[in-house]
């Protein structure tokens, strides 16, 4: 996207000027949204954003910019600005660039540039609607959205590194309102992809309409959760949200290098029951928080994080392997050019284990199975957390009873780990968004069904 011989000039000024490392990061970012309400558009938008990131490195100082322009005069015009307190005499020397080519494993077909498809979109969000509505007269309203993205990266580094990467991802959602007089409930239903809009060969409006007027009818009857300590059944797919926010950031080297997490000194110790495996693994073929390289230019891995309750590794990025020493694992991104990179999850998930929701609830004498979970707020550094239950049900005597409303769960992600008890078969994974130093970036999460021990649930019954 910019003439190598102009990175090389760049970045041979910035190693002039004795920065340490020197990285030029490019990208082009096409977007396409569309937004419905029941039977009508109410909004299409589209855009295309380009710029260029300047990175350089001194000592574990890291100095960012960022611009439109892609001239020479003035990418080396903000090298010198960002140098102007550490410049120094030479420390290192630049190499020639070696272009090394991403392996895409992803396979994307009709992409955003060449095949927008937005009526399709639009008949997908309708048919959608018309199968929430047909289940109930108690639907009162559909929200629709359907968003696609093509993100074409250049990255060059005085490594010598080369490479470009072009990711496509989709993502098409329907939530459901449930009206009963005043009362009011929702439900929604995703799924998206690191893919083209060929997804559409594997959605079905009818089933995604019907989960999320099923949800909404679900939370629309449900009564004032008990609260207190009790055992919890987190549901699978998005109930991995808790171990993304509560531990999974807690094992990222933007925390642990500023022994800003609990587990920074735990590597090799035993941090969960012996059933807590947990994996972050950019590899999964199409999955939403899939990579072929991460913003570094590094290929991507499958990390085990956690091995049968033993903490094995942390995530690393460039920077935070040369602050604490573990190795990099390909998991430096960021939202933009407009951020430095970061270590970041990718697809996060624990892995399956045996039990069955059957003896899991069977299990319980008193306590709530948190089929979905939904969002929440979690305390940097300890992983304290408060999650929303965005379908719960109350368990009494080894039976799921009747829906709860207005649940949420409340521990620390080292307390979690130590309580999991049971781990089922039933593996899924669920998209998201995650937040943190350097934007938002796509990520997946994930896991079985699973039963802790010991939490507290907040309630108002």
């Amino acid at each position: 996207m910019i003439d190598a011989r102009i990175a090389q000039s760049v970045i041979d000024h910035a190693v002039a000027l004795g920065a340490d490392f020197a990285e030029v990061f490019v990208e082009r970012n096409e977007v396409s949204n569309i937004a419905t309400l029941s039977d009508q558009v109410q909004d299409l938008s589209s855009g295309i954003d380009f710029g260029i990131g300047l990175r350089l490195v001194y000592s574990s100082k890291v100095l960012y910019g960022y611009t439109n322009r892609t001239d020479e005069d003035e990418l080396r015009r903000i090298v010198t600005e960002l140098a102007a307190k550490d410049r120094r005499d030479p420390a290192t020397a630049t190499s020639a660039f070696d272009f090394r080519a991403a392996d895409d494993v992803h396979g994307a077909k009709r992409t955003l540039s060449t095949d927008p498809a937005l009526r399709e979109k639009v008949d997908y969000l309708f048919a959608a609607n018309r199968a929430a509505r047909a289940v109930s007269n108690q639907i009162s309203q559909t929200r629709g959205t359907c968003g696609q993205r093509q993100q074409a990266v250049e990255i060059f580094n005085s490594d010598g590194l080369h490479t470009n990467d072009t990711r496509h991802y989709i993502r098409a959602t329907l939530q459901a309102v449930a009206a009963s007089g005043t009362e009011q409930a929702t439900g929604t239903q995703t799924d998206g992809g690191l893919q083209g809009w060929e997804i559409v060969e594997t959605l079905d409006p009818a089933a995604c309409g019907a989960e999320a007027a099923r949800q909404a009818l679900v939370n629309l009857a449900a009564k004032p959760c008990p609260s207190g300590r009790m055992p919890v059944v987190i549901g699978n797919g998005f109930g991995g949200v808790i171990f993304h926010e509560a531990c999974g950031h807690l094992l990222e080297t933007t925390s642990v290098a500023k022994q800003a997490s609990v587990f920074h000194d735990r590597l090799g110790e035993t941090i969960a029951t012996s059933v807590v495996s947990a994996v972050d693994d950019g590899t999964l073929t199409r999955e939403w928080g899939s990579i072929n390289i991460d913003d570094e230019g590094m290929p991507t891995e499958r990390t085990q994080l956690i091995e049968n309750g033993r903490l094995v590794n942390f995530l690393a990025d460039r920077l935070g392997a040369e602050k604490t020493g573990h190795r990099r694992t390909g998991s430096g991104r960021r939202q933009s050019y407009r951020f430095a990179p970061a270590s970041r999850m990718r697809n996060t998930f624990i892995e399956p284990g045996e039990d069955s929701l059957d003896d899991m609830i069977g299990s319980i004498d008193r306590g709530i199975y948190a089929a979905r979970m939904g969002g929440g707020s979690v305390q940097p550094g300890t992983g304290e957390f408060n999650f929303a239950v965005t379908e719960g049900y109350v368990v009494e005597d080894g039976k799921v009873g009747h829906p709860v409303k207005a649940a949420t769960l409340i521990s620390t992600g080292p307390d979690v780990l130590r309580c999991i008890s049971m781990v089922g078969a039933d593996f899924a994974l669920a998209t998201g968004m995650c937040g943190s130093v350097s934007g938002m970036v796509p990520t997946t999460v994930g896991q079985a069904t699973l039963k802790v021990d010991d939490i507290l649930v907040g309630g108002n019954a």
